[in-house]
């Protein structure tokens, strides 16, 4: 008389990886094994043949005494019960449960994108996200500035979909952090890159940094471009958090002639793609361009980021529209998914 060795084990796995589920027995026999979806009470397979037309579900087995059911390219939809059945008299079986979770994505087209609004009025940045479990919402700023001011002190995070800040004024305007966090990494993430600033300027002979940062898993190979020609030198600062692989790259510049003004395009690439980034070096012409100068005094760097013009009651040079910002800039990072919204005063 067969009989089951042990309990099916519960599966917890990520959505888009590979499910098995084990039913071990002995004394088999001449009996038979089978697979069923409990939900559906659908036969996926006995004994040694796949029944189901689901390509994505094949079988194993061991000397007729462990039965394992693979499910390829696990779907959000194949949560459930599935069971494992004896062909004896009467039937026996055992059950177990393939839980899927989903990593954490930011809702694009339900998420605010940059806003502009009147000094002293009240806005409400909203962010929504997916995800199994349910996501947890976080705001932030960049440069860890605070959110706002209360008669508590400073408020840094602040948790939840929608964030309302009060009579805005000039230290509301930047960018703005969404970040959603459910604790469920990707399993592979083609290279992502991406750049603070896509156009510079700069004088002759004036250092300046160009900064890109990638993320991927496996790890990419990360270069930089200048037209078809790669360039060496640069750094390349890589680090590793919860697998997945996050690499910052620097390239200085000093231009002194007219060729090395243009196009740089940071690279990042692995098996599963590429991706790109372009910026472009300009020569800072005073006479057609208003400018925001950021000096650092470490590098004697002098940085100048094109503004954006526009009809505001203050000085345009003393408070630029920082649009080089991207809007809604979608970040995979380990756990996290990120989307920033830049707030400007009109």
């Amino acid at each position: 008389e067969p009989k089951f060795s042990g309990p099916i084990a519960n599966v917890t796995v990520p959505v888009g990886r590979d499910a098995f589920l084990t039913c071990s027995v002995h004394d088999l026999l001449n009996f038979k094994i089978a697979w069923l979806r409990v939900d559906t009470q659908t036969i996926l397979t006995i004994h040694n043949q796949v029944i189901t037309k689901n390509q994505r579900i094949t079988l194993s087995h061991t000397e007729h005494r462990i039965w394992q059911l693979r499910i390829r390219d696990v779907k959000e939809s194949d949560h459930g019960w599935y069971m494992c059945q004896i062909n004896t008299d009467p039937m026996k079986s055992q059950v177990g449960y393939l839980n899927v979770v989903v990593p954490a994505d930011i809702v694009d087209y339900e998420t605010s994108h940059d806003v502009v609004v009147e000094r002293n009025q009240n806005v409400t940045l909203v962010c929504t996200a997916k995800g199994l479990p349910e996501p947890l919402i976080t705001w932030r700023r960049e440069k860890d500035q605070p959110l706002y001011n209360t008669a508590k002190g400073q408020v840094f995070t602040s948790e939840g979909p929608n964030l309302t800040l009060w009579q805005v004024t000039r230290s509301h305007m930047g960018a703005y952090l969404c970040i959603a966090s459910n604790g469920i990494p990707p399993i592979v993430i083609r290279p992502t890159i991406w750049t603070r600033y896509t156009t510079i300027y700069v004088n002759y002979r004036q250092s300046v940094t160009l900064e890109c940062i990638s993320e991927s898993h496996p790890i990419s190979v990360n270069y930089w471009l200048k037209g078809t020609e790669i360039i060496e030198g640069g750094t390349y600062e890589s680090t590793n958090e919860k697998h997945i692989y996050k690499i910052i790259m620097r390239l200085m510049v000093r231009p002194t002639k007219v060729q090395d003004f243009g196009e740089y395009k940071c690279i990042a690439k692995n098996q599963l793609g590429f991706m790109e980034q372009t910026i472009r070096l300009r020569y800072k012409n005073k006479h057609n361009l208003q400018h925001l100068y950021q000096t650092n005094n470490r590098n004697n760097q002098l940085i100048v980021f094109e503004e954006l013009v526009t009809n505001v009651g203050f000085s345009i040079s003393s408070w630029p529209s920082f649009h080089c910002l991207k809007k809604s800039l979608f970040i995979v990072t380990s756990t996290e998914a990120y989307t920033t919204v830049t707030i400007e005063l009109s």
